[in-house]
């Protein structure tokens, strides 16, 4: 009698694993058992950082500079890792970047920059991702990291609501199109979550007061993980195409209201 082969190890690359979100996605699927590749752009220690956090899971951890900035070639990153680590199987596209600048004062450099980080190169990781998943055979995952922003406006953030509006209408064309392939495609949308990127690095979302976010806090990161990790394992089997808002219910005040109100006189008619 023939004994089946053993199940290949899954491997995971997530990028901007350095901090913030990134970091509690990777170890979240470390734990679920997968190895992990490691993007980082300008802090090398917080990448290390979270590779041993990784590797103290028991599974493998890669690191590996990518300037979203530097495109396309920042996108072959994605085969770089994919190499060392032997394949892909999940990717999350959680980089990104942004910008608090009225429409009226953005120059052409800076809104080039926030399209390239936040859609532009999650589109090129995604297309070297998808051809890895799809010479493997077995399908495979994608998420990507957008916002409570793909959704609704914020003052003073166009080329960064414009992106994320656009990230999530690729998840839409991606999932469609790589169906046939067995590989899902969703979106996580945060909202104001504690991480480096909203000023809040090391502070307990649980002690800090948001009138205007129906749950009355910020959100952990691993909170997002959670729901990305779920999105890569096998319950997700059937789920593609979606964007998961987690963020407290703040879309349902809208975001600027969600930031904003300075009390709970909105909680009573």
């Amino acid at each position: 009698m023939s004994v089946p082969p053993a199940p290949h190890r899954r491997v995971a690359l997530v990028t901007g694993a350095d901090s913030g979100i990134g970091r509690a996605t990777a170890v979240r699927l470390a734990e679920a058992g997968l190895d992990v590749g490691i993007t980082w752009h300008t802090d090398r220690d917080g990448a290390e950082e979270t590779a041993a956090e990784v590797r103290a899971h028991g599974r493998r951890a890669e690191t590996a500079p990518m300037d979203l900035g530097r495109l396309p070639a920042a996108a072959e990153v994605v085969d770089d890792l994919a190499e060392r680590l032997g394949r892909i199987d999940v990717l999350v596209n959680n980089a990104g970047t942004g910008t608090m600048t009225p429409f009226l004062d953005l120059d052409h450099d800076t809104v080039r920059h926030v399209l390239d980080v936040d859609l532009v190169g999650p589109f090129l990781c995604g297309q070297k991702a998808a051809r890895h998943m799809i010479r493997q055979g077995g399908g495979g995952r994608i998420v990507n990291i957008t916002s409570v922003h793909e959704h609704q406006p914020r003052v003073g953030a166009a080329p960064y609501c414009a992106a994320k509006g656009g990230l999530g209408l690729l998840t839409q064309v991606m999932a469609l199109e790589l169906a046939e392939h067995g590989i899902t495609v969703n979106a996580v949308a945060p909202g104001e979550i504690a991480t480096p990127m909203t000023g809040q690095e090391d502070t307990d979302p649980h002690t800090e007061r948001r009138p205007g976010i129906p749950l009355g806090r910020p959100g952990d990161a691993r909170e997002v993980a959670a729901v990305v990790a779920f999105l890569a394992g096998p319950d997700a089997s059937y789920v593609t195409g979606a964007s998961w808002s987690v963020d407290g219910g703040m879309l349902r005040m809208g975001p600027q209201a969600g930031s904003h109100l300075p009390g709970d006189d909105w909680r009573r008619p």
